[in-house]
């Protein structure tokens, strides 16, 4: 058996796998957990992050508003399944005021290291790049520099230092709709200059594994394992239909993130019931978040349904190593 790094979580949303379900992944038979109008001025509540917080759990959501701008604003649960959003967006502090005017932010991740809680998300700076904040309470919020030039997306930390420096995976992308999109990795001595940038993982071509032959781009923060870090992603097909976004996953070095040492062929989630193929995007399923319990090697994902509302669905670091492990992808 696997074993997840971590502190025990023993109050983590939980439901049984289903008898005779296959998958490695199986979702909450109450999704979706956020409708699209949780707050009253919003019209889609996706792609939001979450972790334990005091005696519950704490979480920033990308709540869309019924004009169709996108903020992120911060939530508060006791069983990470009931969620009660403030209805104004987080207001931040600090940082040199040219980051702190706000173009537009979406689909954030939130990562616990150290003493504090760390906000990353799609900043708006002239395009799209990688914000970068922090809170200790969920009420107060200190905006840092932006970590990277335009464009970049999908920029997720480690949950603690590599090498003595704080870590990231992201997505360089471009101001458009993202027409490609590998994972890369960078590092930085203070979380203010990036450096040391490193592929990761691409695309792939051909039929091998087609659901991820457009683009990909990192998802929850990576889940460390006595195997590697467990990293769950998204993976981008362009059908006649349009974009169809699923969730895969991939075991990276320990010590050396960027070298990859496992990824599935196959993906784990992806778009299925009417939640997820129906809404403001059609067929997305976007991973932002995921909790885990060291003590059962339990996972709770939390994941953006077409654009229009969150959903919950749950695994185990045993299911998704073996799931790998028995469709493995041999192009890198």
């Amino acid at each position: 058996m696997s074993k997840i790094i971590g502190r025990s979580l023993p109050n983590i949303p939980w439901q049984e796998k289903p008898k005779g379900d296959n998958a490695p992944v199986w979702r909450y038979s109450g999704n979706p957990i956020i409708g699209q109008d949780a707050i009253p001025t919003s019209n889609s509540v996706f792609n939001s992050a979450v972790v334990p917080f005091e005696d519950g759990f704490a979480g920033v959501f990308r709540c869309d508003s019924q004009s169709v701008s996108m903020d992120i604003f911060a939530g508060f649960s006791k069983d990470g399944i009931h969620w009660q959003i403030n209805h104004e967006p987080i207001v931040f502090e600090g940082a040199d005021p040219e980051i702190l005017k706000r173009e537009y932010r979406y689909d954030p991740r939130v990562c616990f290291i150290e003493d504090r809680y760390y906000i990353t998300w799609c900043n708006g700076y002239h395009g799209p790049t990688i914000g970068i904040g922090y809170t200790f309470d969920f009420k107060t919020f200190y905006q840092q520099e932006n970590a990277f030039l335009p464009y970049n997306r999908n920029g997720v930390l480690f949950p603690r230092k590599i090498g003595g420096l704080y870590s990231m995976v992201s997505r360089p992308s471009d101001t458009g709709h993202t027409p490609f999109g590998d994972i890369f990795f960078s590092q930085s001595p203070d979380l203010v200059f990036w450096g040391k940038h490193r592929y990761v993982m691409g695309t792939v071509n051909g039929d091998e594994s087609a659901w991820q032959s457009k683009k990909i781009g990192p998802g929850c923060v990576p889940i460390e394992t006595d195997e590697g870090w467990l990293m769950i992603y998204h993976g981008v097909i362009n059908t006649c239909n349009g974009f169809v976004y699923r969730i895969g996953v991939a075991l990276l070095d320990l010590d050396q993130p960027w070298k990859v040492k496992g990824r599935s062929a196959y993906y784990i989630l992806g778009p299925k019931e009417i939640y997820e193929r129906v809404g403001d995007v059609p067929n997305v399923t976007f991973p932002c978040a995921a909790l885990t319990d060291a003590d059962t090697g339990r996972i709770a994902i939390y994941y953006g349904c077409a654009d229009t509302v969150t959903g919950l669905a749950f695994t185990t670091v045993d299911e998704l190593l073996a799931f790998m492990k028995a469709h493995p992808l041999d192009a890198r």
